[in-house]
């Protein structure tokens, strides 16, 4: 990855905080250089939709929702067709990010946190204006601070600034993804598009509230990782310490214990990517390691093409 391309460290400062600032600003001009070239239109979209006006019908493609079938297309070409929908003219989006203790790790270029601030800069990037309005419910495990959505770049950078100044839990205290995503549900909000970002590495027991968040919005999940979740480095004698419970081991790195915990590591990604899935959340998957930028381009480009797959993986 280039140095341009480095994510940026916000640290967690506080709301004033001049450095923290024009590390925002700096964030929204690397995103605008980089989307604004690959993506046009006036409302570029992260996915199709979500709209109640019907669109364009286009060749069935695994993943797609099922409720978008267009039968009378479907019987007059004898192959399976949706319908895409054109996007309201104001959306509302709701970001729900994970800022649990986990969050704060990273070996490559970043920490995960910074990566999901990153990742919400995008999002914000590539769904405000036009009379679109973006909110937040920001968790971390002992606390949910809720950002009312409203229009407006002021808004959008205040926003970025309260995910990234948003601190830590205290020591022992585990992140809480299902409370994030059910502080979403109530009260009612109208319908639009929710984000997911979270690391998803504790237990998959989110899985109800965000099925039921999916039944009346368009869902979208951001997988941001390190790969040393996915992988234990050939060091040897090595202490972990799980950074929400605290717990501390000792242990000798083998081969076989590489081999055991990347064979885990995948096992919990498969699962989180189908339990998205199930819910009808497409995963954006984001690492520490490799050009977010572009994987969300890849993302955006996949999805606009009907091919409905993630990222990276």
């Amino acid at each position: 990855m280039a140095d341009a391309d480095r994510l940026p460290s916000f640290g967690a400062g506080t709301l004033d905080d001049p450095t923290l600032t024009a590390a925002l600003k700096t964030l929204e001009i690397t995103v605008r250089r980089k989307l604004d070239g690959v993506l046009q239109g006036d409302h570029l979209g992260l996915i199709p939709g979500p709209g109640s006006e019907p669109g364009e019908a286009r060749m069935y493609q695994p993943g797609d929702d099922v409720r978008r079938m267009d039968w009378s297309v479907t019987a007059r070409t004898t192959h399976a067709h949706v319908r895409q929908m054109v996007a309201d003219r104001e959306l509302e989006t709701w970001l729900v990010v994970d800022m649990s203790a986990s969050l704060d790790f990273g070996t490559v270029n970043g920490t995960k946190r910074d990566l999901a601030v990153a990742a919400c800069s995008a999002i914000t990037h590539l769904t405000l204006g036009g009379g679109n309005r973006i909110g937040a419910i920001v968790a971390t495990g002992d606390q949910i601070v809720r950002i009312p959505a409203r229009g407006g770049r002021a808004h959008a950078l205040n926003l970025l600034k309260t995910i990234a100044t948003t601190h830590r839990a205290s020591d022992g205290v585990r992140g809480d993804l299902d409370a994030a995503i059910e502080a979403l549900r109530r009260p009612e909000r109208r319908r639009g598009l929710a984000v997911v970002v979270s690391d998803f590495l504790g237990p998959i027991d989110w899985a109800r509230p965000l099925r039921a968040v999916g039944g009346h919005h368009e869902v979208l999940g951001v997988e941001v990782l390190d790969p040393r979740d996915m992988e234990l480095p050939d060091v040897g004698e090595i202490v972990l310490r799980d950074a929400e419970s605290g717990q501390v081991r000792e242990l000798t790195v083998t081969d076989r214990i590489r081999d055991d915990f990347a064979r885990a590591a995948r096992a919990h990604s498969d699962e989180v990517h189908r339990t998205l899935r199930t819910c009808g959340a497409p995963t954006l998957a984001l690492r520490t390691d490799r050009d977010w930028i572009a994987d969300v381009v890849r993302f955006v480009v996949r999805r606009r093409r009907g091919l409905g797959a993630g990222t990276g993986r």
